[in-house]
Formats: structure tokens, sequence, C-alpha cells
């Protein structure tokens, strides 16, 4: 099972993807390929697989990628080796991505893997908050770039199957877990761990 948390940036998607593996044995996340650079704290594969633009428009050309969009004027994509490795497994993958990438992911794989989207709302001017307030200070344009896409993000709020109001954490965590475990019982999949 693929369960996809969207949100405007700043939303909580990966804080709270990480509460979820802390707290599931058979959680696990899987990287987005991205261009940019590695902000403090994170490294290679944790929570993204760095590459240069050029060996990201390599994947493109080379069908490595299930999707991929430019946000926030870099490459974001889903490679298909890591998906596929990971389904193969068996494991609950929780995803973070944007919008676009859900939609994709939905079409192409609805067939072949039950997807769950969640969609996490945040009120704009908790989302500025949150950005001024992060660690890793972004500049004011980009700032201003992620506060610019939050009414196109939420237009797209009709795409999923649960939307929670993010504003206390442990709430939040609570209920993505119930979603996981009630959605794991309606496919009728059996954990083997």
């Amino acid at each position: 099972m693929l369960v996809l948390l969207s949100g405007v940036s700043g939303a909580g998607k990966d804080t709270i993807k990480k509460e979820i593996m802390k707290r599931l044995d058979y959680v696990v996340s899987l990287p987005s390929v991205t261009d940019r650079a590695p902000r403090d704290g994170e490294v290679q594969g944790d929570p993204y697989d760095f590459v240069t633009t050029e060996e990201f428009e390599r994947m493109i050309h080379a069908g490595e990628l299930y999707e991929y969009d430019v946000h926030h004027e870099h490459y974001y994509g889903t490679s298909k080796k890591y998906m596929n490795e990971k389904i193969a497994e068996g494991k609950v993958i929780v995803k973070d991505m944007d919008v676009n990438g859900t939609e994709n992911l939905i079409r192409i794989l609805k067939d072949d893997v039950k997807v769950v989207t969640v969609f996490l709302k945040v009120p704009k001017e908790v989302l500025e908050e949150r950005l001024l307030n992060r660690e890793e200070k972004p500049n004011m344009k980009e700032i201003r770039l992620r506060l610019n896409r939050f009414d196109y993000e939420e237009s797209k709020i009709g795409c999923y199957d649960y939307v929670i109001k993010n504003n206390d954490l442990e709430k939040t965590v609570q209920i993505i877990l119930a979603i996981i475990e009630n959605e794991l019982k309606l496919k009728g999949q059996a954990l083997q761990f």
C-alpha cells in the first residue's frame, strides 16, 4: 500500500511521516529524487536522493521515474527502482508529495497498488509562520514562492481520500495511524513481518 501525504510546503508532511515510521515498524519511507542542494540535517537518501540537474534529466530521458515535476525551481520525482523495491518487500510506503505528483502516481499506479491519499490542511497565516520559523531559514523569495502556490495546492483537495486539518501534531498522527490500519483491513492485506 502506498500512502501519499500532500499539503503545501510547511504543512508538516515530513514531521508526520517520521512520527508514523517511529510507531509502525511495517511503514517505510520512499525518498524523492531531487536536484536541489541538501539542507542542514538532510543526508543522502533521507528524505531525498540528491542528484545533479544533469543526472535528473538523464533519469527523465531514460524513463527511470514514475513521475516528476518542477517545484520551487527544482526537479522532484519518484524513482521506479526505489518504488518497485519497496512494493516488492510488502511494506506500507508513506511518501510526501506535491499535488501534481500525487495525481500522476494515482493515474499510473491505481491498477497495481492500493494508493491512499491524505491532504494536510494548514491555514495560510500558520503556514507563513512555520516557514519563517524553520531552522534552515528560507529566504523571502522562497517563502513567497511557497505561499503563492498555496491556493493552487488547496484547489486540488477534492482529489484526496482524506483531508486533515493539521493544527495538532499528535492528533494528526493518530488520525493517520488509524487511516493506515483501517485501509489495510479494507484491502484485506495480511502483514507478514
